[in-house]
């Protein structure tokens, strides 16, 4: 199909209306990073993290825009100098053409939203809840409360939600009885901690999310909270991109302008290896 560009501003006017910024928390940085906002834009890659794999994809398929989740800059910075590594990403991006937007706060309170995508990928159906609904629409909010079709073991779920994320280094962490039956489940995509006592008290089977603490988990357990699932974070997130993606394009589409869409299948996951993957003899 061939693409009728448009421009980079239309293309965030509608991520916006998306993923409208004023959700996103105060200490968050999301929206345009660089780019022009009257240049063309054909090709969009959509990523988790704004990272140097990911620019030499967007750059080797000639994308005009990435959208990711994560920002570039969540701290702010006095210089964008190709001195430091994420000097080099807004270098390398301009160079090619190429504008980089995130939404990552208000991306993960939409509905749908980063949590939509997770619970579905984990095998959730039928109508989703937030677990922590926001102020202003109790339909938006952090994370999300489905159901199995039926009960499960909590093995067997944890199999499950293995099976429909992307793999990364090292596999799913467990928490709780591997037997105990499972079936109301809620999730967070990424870090999800600040939800633990919510999703006790909202009385779920199992809490999935990424990033557990020691102590956090263990006080949790001890308190006779739901089971736990531990992720990886960044393959927690990456199922929305391809919602992103194609709510994205739909809305484009409906205005009559066809763009191509594409996302990034690079593991940008922090760790990439665990001591089962090395071999004890290698010197």
């Amino acid at each position: 199909m061939e693409s009728i560009s448009c421009t980079l501003a239309e293309v965030v006017e509608r991520l916006e209306a998306l993923y409208d910024p004023s959700w996103a928390e105060s200490w968050d940085a999301v929206g345009l990073v660089c780019g022009d906002p009257e240049q063309a834009v054909r090709k969009i890659l959509f990523a988790v993290d704004p990272v140097a794999v990911v620019v030499d994809e967007a750059l080797d398929w000639g994308a005009d825009l990435v959208v990711t989740h994560h920002p570039l800059y969540l701290r702010g910075t006095t210089s964008v100098a190709a001195t430091t590594f994420k000097g080099r990403v807004v270098h390398r991006l301009i160079r090619g053409g190429a504008a980089l937007y995130a939404a990552h706060t208000n991306a993960d309170v939409a509905d749908p939203g980063v949590s939509d995508a997770l619970a579905r990928a984990v095998g959730l159906t039928g109508d989703l809840r937030p677990v922590q609904p926001s102020a202003d629409d109790p339909r938006r909010g952090l994370g999300r409360i489905g159901d199995l079709p039926a009960p499960t073991p909590l093995r067997e779920f944890a199999a499950l939600a293995a099976s429909g994320l992307p793999r990364t280094a090292g596999p799913l962490r467990v928490a709780g009885d591997l037997d105990r039956p499972v079936r109301t489940v809620a999730v967070c995509g990424g870090a999800g901690d600040s939800l633990l006592g919510t999703a006790r008290a909202a009385g779920v089977d199992v809490f999935l999310t990424a990033d557990l603490r020691h102590h956090p988990a263990s006080e949790h357990l001890e308190a006779d909270g739901p089971a736990l699932v531990d992720a990886s974070h960044w393959a927690t997130e990456w199922p929305w991109l391809a919602d992103a993606a194609r709510r994205l394009t739909s809305a484009l589409a409906a205005g009559g302008i066809t763009v191509e869409a594409r996302v990034s299948d690079a593991v940008t996951d922090a760790w990439t290896a665990t001591t089962t993957d090395l071999d004890p003899r290698a010197s």
